[in-house]
């Protein structure tokens, strides 16, 4: 008997990713991703070739964190992409420059987030989390934004981290409570001490 515990549907398996739903369909359609189909025709996967394939896409270990990173990266690229963040007053008072600078700046701050996290999170690599909490800083002042705008900006990013770890805990069995939760803890460490920098900075600028 088939366990359907271990089939995801085709949203759940993008959450997986950190891609959209029709990135998924498309990888199915040419092959790459295994998956199979309900007696309604919906689409379903196996969480361990979501695993494998995601292995694939990435050398760095652990595979959660490089998941983790990926589905950040997806939720910025869909909010960004999908227009939603128009109606805030913080990303209205950007320019077009400074935009296209945080999203090459987001990256920097994912992969240094991932190599903090697989070097097991010591205090020595926070060094990384405050001067990049200082260029973001430099950033937004250069557009005249307020520090309550800058952290609003920010929060509204890391966010995205925190539930990737979230979502990907949920939808596969993790090794242990007690690691996903260390996990969390270190993640919002090296938050933590980018939004300290950021203050600092706005405070001695």
């Amino acid at each position: 008997m088939t366990d359907t515990s271990e089939w995801v549907s085709l949203r759940q398996a993008a959450d997986m990713l950190g891609v959209h739903p029709a990135t998924v369909r498309n990888w199915a359609d040419k092959g790459d991703l295994p998956s199979r189909r309900t007696p309604g025709g919906h689409r379903r996967f196996r969480k361990t070739d979501l695993t494998q394939y995601a292995e694939t896409q990435g050398e760095l270990q652990p595979l959660e964190v490089q998941v983790i990173i990926q589905n950040a990266l997806g939720q910025t690229r869909m909010n960004v992409g999908g227009g939603t963040l128009n109606h805030e007053e913080w990303y209205a008072a950007m320019t077009d420059t400074t935009r296209a600078t945080l999203r090459d700046q987001g990256r920097r701050v994912l992969e240094a987030l991932r190599g903090y996290l697989a070097a097991g999170a010591p205090d020595a690599r926070l060094t990384d989390a405050i001067r990049l909490g200082k260029d973001y800083a430099a950033i937004l002042e250069g557009d005249h934004l307020t520090l309550p705008q800058a952290v609003r900006g920010f929060l509204y990013f890391s966010d995205f981290v925190t539930n990737a770890i979230l979502t990907w805990s949920e939808l596969n069995v993790p090794r242990s409570a007690s690691e996903w939760a260390n996990l969390l803890r270190q993640v919002n460490t090296f938050i933590n001490a980018m939004l300290l920098s950021i203050i600092e900075y706005f405070h001695t600028e």
